[in-house]
């Protein structure tokens, strides 16, 4: 992997914002983002206006699961090429074709169903499209690294700073604010009928998937030649080739890579590192609603401001990592994260405050975008080229595990404590002490490794 080693200048900083694949890489970055209303905010609102309890709203989260699954079968991203869909569009789009389309049908048929009488039937339906958006993720990611050459590395942190601004337009100001005023009190539309106009922008999306270019990759011709070795020197016949080449060998060149020790590092500071946002982010929506807010004040606040200032705050996350490192960025960036909890547990204490709110959501908005930004850029940075959706794929699916699964208690958690929200908040700061230690480990790790002229790591990754 090729590194960039010095810092970037304002000037350079400026250009490269006006880099066109930027603008590709938003609209996929929407594309992603949006199922977590679908599967998230909205549903979480349906759940609750259903009267189902706090502690199984938060275990409906567990379909979450899948984002943290879906590295076991990125490696088909990497392989397969789907029949017709490829020679039309492409690897990675075709892909990101066929989820958006599962997604779409699937919102239809969620929009027949009532929650208050089959809880099953919306549970698997709502797992089909988290499974659907949790592949289309492995694939827009791989798009968003292979669209800069290997030469660009400097533009990774721009990269996840237009991804992170497009899922945030997806999931908050644009995508989710509609959903959440079309079933709020002023415009209330059923939820049935919010589902149906749902399906609606999902087919809007797949009407600029097709605008977009495919990025160039010699990924299969590599992939061949590995092959090849594996036939000629072990032996294997043409099918055990295959499976190596598709499942270990992704794996296996990580690890080789960065050795064992940092790639155990990497991988449980991944892990832990987002674990308090995650435990706040599935409460939240039911906290806003129990402390006195209305679903209007709720989209307005948590997805128009907030995830509006996201796409300012990514960019500004974009610029520190790039001038000062991701290390460097992701250490403010965690710290920061986790003392603007700390606002959630005044809200908790003083009511339902709009003021309080508006400041919560603006802290809340830079400290996440911040973080995200570094979080992205910096696990872009040990992704290989070949192997781009597998390796990522795990990465981001470790991360997700902890945002996802170990977050389905959240609910528990809160009842737990008696509904003591402040305290709840408290300890969701107190909970990113551990992945700040191993970023700090992770980041020794790296300076003795570049000063023994090791192999290549992130730019300015210090």
């Amino acid at each position: 992997m090729s590194v960039a080693a010095r810092p970037q200048s304002f000037r350079e900083n400026l250009r490269h914002i006006w880099d066109r694949r930027l603008a590709a890489i938003f609209f996929l970055g929407f594309c992603s983002g949006f199922p977590w209303v679908i599967i998230g905010s909205a549903m979480t609102l349906w759940l609750q206006e259903s009267e189902l309890s706090r502690t199984a709203i938060g275990y409906f989260g567990s379909i979450f699961v899948l984002y943290a699954l879906n590295f076991l079968w990125s490696p088909l991203l990497d392989r397969v090429r789907l029949p017709g869909l490829y020679a039309w569009l492409g690897q990675r789009r075709s892909w990101i074709f066929l989820c958006l389309l599962l997604i779409g049908v699937t919102c239809v048929l969620v929009s027949e169903t009532d929650p208050q009488k089959s809880i099953v039937w919306v549970s698997a339906l709502a797992l089909l499209i988290a499974l659907a958006s949790a592949t289309q993720d492995v694939a827009i990611d791989a798009y968003r690294i292979e669209r800069f050459s290997e030469q660009e590395t400097e533009k990774l942190s721009y990269a996840a700073a237009a991804a992170t601004s497009g899922w945030w337009a997806g999931y908050g100001f644009i995508g989710g604010a509609v959903v959440l005023f079309l079933g709020g009190e002023t415009i209330g539309f059923t939820w049935a009928v919010v589902y149906k106009l749902i399906a609606g922008l999902v087919g809007l999306q797949i009407l600029g998937l097709l605008l977009l270019d495919e990025p160039e990759s010699q990924r299969f011709a590599t992939q061949n030649a590995q092959n090849a070795r594996y036939r000629q020197d072990i032996g294997m016949n043409r099918a055990i080739s295959w499976l190596a080449v598709t499942v270990f060998e992704p794996i296996a060149e990580f690890f080789r890579r960065c050795g064992w020790r940092l790639s155990l590092s990497l991988l449980l500071f991944v892990l832990l590192f987002k674990l308090g946002e995650a435990f706040l982010g599935r409460m939240s929506i039911v906290f806003y609603k129990e402390i006195g807010f209305t679903t209007d004040q709720i989209g307005f606040y948590s997805k128009v401001v907030s995830g509006g200032l996201t796409v300012v705050f990514s960019i500004v996350g974009a610029f520190i990592n790039t001038r000062f490192g991701v290390i460097k960025g992701l250490m403010l960036g965690g710290i920061a994260m986790a003392a603007s909890n700390l606002i959630f547990a005044w809200i908790a204490a003083v009511g339902p405050d709009t003021r309080l709110y508006g400041l919560g959501v603006v802290v809340d908005g830079f400290t996440t975008a911040f973080a995200t930004v570094s979080f992205v850029a910096f696990i872009s940075y040990f992704t290989s080229r070949t192997y781009t959706a597998t390796q990522y794929a795990l990465l981001a699916s470790i991360g997700n595990l902890g945002r996802t699964t170990l977050s389905a208690g959240s609910g528990k958690l809160v009842d737990s404590l008696g509904g003591d929200w402040v305290l709840f908040f408290v300890l969701t700061t107190l909970m990113v002490i551990p992945g700040l230690v191993l970023l700090y480990w992770i980041g020794r790790m790296l300076a003795q490794e570049d000063a023994a002229g090791g192999i290549t790591r992130p730019a300015k990754a210090d």
